[in-house]
């Protein structure tokens, strides 16, 4: 099955448009924060990488070390991520929502107390958590917290219809691709101007995201029915 197909008659709850563009909103959302606060990325471990190896390579080593404790925590939340799933089968993308949401109120509360090394190394860890929970909807593969994948599906998508016969509900798939790029951007303009007029309640915002994730992971049955 490729990935433009949906598993036939059924979605699984959190692959729904709705709970994936929640999800997309607080990715952008938290990035913009990590980066204004604390100069690094949550999601975007790529960013990361290539800030640490520039810095190096210019022998500013203080300054390349930064960039390592979110690629370390993220490390760590795949792991976690990975044993949620065997220990908590269908109920492991609830619970890291839940660990999500704890993580990022502790942050927010200790905004001004909180050490940037602290905030980064728990928002990172949890951000990873949600990279490896939440990586379809529909049945297709996307992802919540980057733009790249999702942007080449859509322009895929659209070339498939254009140029290879491909069915027209297939820009079904294309406009919830670039609808979670368009989101993820909005996020990260949310989470941009909310950081910087008001940086002790910012994180208030993906919280509410979270929790409205979370309220319809608990409230829909596991798989929807189309």
């Amino acid at each position: 099955m490729s990935t433009l197909d949906v598993a036939a008659g059924a979605i699984r709850r959190d692959e729904t448009v709705e709970i994936v563009m929640l999800l997309a909103f607080a990715g952008g959302y938290i990035d913009a924060y990590t980066w204004i606060i604390h100069g690094v990325m949550a999601n975007a471990q790529t960013a990361n990488v290539i800030f640490l190896w520039v810095y190096a390579m210019a022998g500013d080593w203080m300054q390349a070390l930064h960039f390592v404790p979110p690629i370390v925590a993220f490390t760590v939340g795949i792991v976690i991520a990975a044993w949620l799933r065997r220990v908590a089968g269908d109920r492991a993308g609830a619970l890291s929502i839940l660990v999500e949401i704890v993580f990022l109120i502790t942050v927010g509360i200790l905004h001004n107390r909180l050490p940037d090394l602290a905030g980064t190394l728990g928002i990172s860890l949890v951000a990873a958590m949600q990279a490896a929970m939440f990586v379809k909807v529909e049945g297709s593969v996307c992802s919540t917290v980057m733009i790249t994948g999702n942007m080449r599906q859509s322009v895929e998508t659209i070339f498939a219809v254009v140029y290879g016969g491909a069915p027209l509900g297939t820009l079904r798939k294309s406009v919830i691709f670039f609808a979670l790029c368009a989101v993820f951007g909005c996020g990260a303009a949310a989470g941009a101007f909310v950081t910087k007029v008001f940086p002790d309640l910012a994180l208030g915002i993906p919280v509410v995201a979270l929790l409205i994730v979370l309220l319809r992971c608990e409230a829909t049955p596991r798989e929807v029915i189309r």
